[in-house]
């Protein structure tokens, strides 16, 4: 077998791999959130999420935008 055969099947694995795990993931998350009727409470709690994450980033990498 030929050596960039070889590696683009690893490459493709490791993708799928990837990506059934996200959707594991998110499939499971979404499960525990089906009871929960007030959906602001989720909207609020992603929307905060995000935001923290983000500043994290910015301080992380020093990103200036000014």
């Amino acid at each position: 077998m030929n050596f960039w055969q070889n590696l683009l099947r690893y490459f493709r694995f490791f993708f799928s791999s990837l990506l059934g795990l996200f959707l594991v993931i998110l499939l499971s998350i979404k499960k525990l959130l089906e009871p929960i009727k007030d959906k602001r409470f989720i909207f609020l709690f992603l929307c905060i999420s995000l935001i923290i994450i983000l500043i994290i980033l910015n301080l992380m990498l020093n990103i200036d935008y000014y």
